[in-house]
């Protein structure tokens, strides 16, 4: 590991801005939130059904947008391949801040930040 990268993140709050910092670009967010709401909708499906099925559909649905986020617009790895907990935990706080109107504040924490896909890879 370079001395001038920062450490690896043993938090999620520590994972927070790094988390954000591979969400810069717009069309990328929208795309994870349009995920964000399928997941949601397939949640509601399944508690109005009760077909099991939906939680995978629901989860496909969700990790697909966001995988199609990262390669088509934002042009890196999604943060689920290393740290798949707190990927999902930071899904659900960016839409929260979107939907709570403080996504520019959440936005402003990851810039100029390396991405956190490469810094953990490169102390393996």
């Amino acid at each position: 590991m370079s001395t001038n990268q920062p450490p690896i993140p043993t938090s999620f709050a520590e994972f927070w801005p790094y988390y954000m910092a591979a969400h810069q670009d717009q069309r990328n967010r929208n795309i994870h939130y349009l995920g964000s709401a399928g997941g949601l909708a397939a949640l509601a499906a399944l508690i109005a059904t009760g077909n099991w099925w939906l939680v995978l559909a629901g989860i496909l649905f969700g990790y697909g947008c966001a995988w199609i986020g990262h390669f088509r617009f934002e042009h890196n790895k999604p943060a689920s391949w290393v740290k798949p907990w707190w990927s999902f935990m930071g899904d659900w706080r960016m839409f929260w801040m979107k939907i709570s109107g403080r996504e520019a504040q959440a936005v402003a924490l990851g810039r100029g930040l390396p991405d956190i896909v490469d810094m953990v890879r490169a102390t393996r």
